[in-house]
């Protein structure tokens, strides 16, 4: 049995281990899933993406968690804290992938929810950003329904090509008011 990280009302945040690569690959292989990545994962870039956050809860404590539905458990995508460097500066961020069939039932917001509470609360970031392709409305969607506002953009460097990230940020202070 895993160990859960967070709850909500409907969903279960936990660490992903090597058993969960299936899940995994269905959303990292999925084309629809990844455009923003502008790639798709060969199996074994998966079990790369799997090793990396393994050893993100290993040296932060944090990364990627695996979401299941509660009452079902069914794996419906990952969210989590994230340590995200914009031009060599450290910032906490939130991410989220989420599987084709289950976008716009709202888990994407209420993961990214609660990661957004463990990132103010239990690791105490004064300020917590998303990193979104423009094009990435749904995501930016998300971010926005978070109270995340748009504050920047960054040129990110990912196998070799330049991709346009918008930086979406809120406060301790904007979270606190939204409580």
């Amino acid at each position: 049995m895993h160990q859960n990280i967070m709850e909500t009302e409907r969903l279960v945040l936990r660490e992903i281990t090597a058993a969960d690569f299936t899940e995994i690959a269905l959303m990292l292989q999925d084309s629809e899933v990844m455009y923003a990545w502008e790639k798709t994962f060969s199996e074994a870039e998966v079990w790369e993406w799997i090793d990396k956050n393994q050893q993100r809860y290993h040296n932060e404590g944090y990364s990627y968690f695996l979401v299941s539905d509660k009452v079902s458990n069914t794996v419906v995508g990952v969210a989590g804290p994230l340590i995200e460097k914009i031009e060599n500066e450290a910032f906490i961020g939130i991410a989220y992938i989420f599987k084709r069939k289950y976008w716009g039932y709202g888990y994407a917001v209420e993961a990214a929810k609660a990661c957004l509470k463990y990132a103010f609360e239990y690791l105490q970031a004064d300020k917590v950003i998303a990193q979104i392709r423009p094009e990435n409305q749904r995501s930016r969607q998300v971010a926005k329904r978070l109270g995340m506002i748009e504050v920047g953009l960054f040129e990110k460097q990912y196998q070799g090509k330049v991709m346009p990230h918008l930086i979406y940020a809120i406060t301790q202070e904007q979270y606190e008011k939204m409580k």
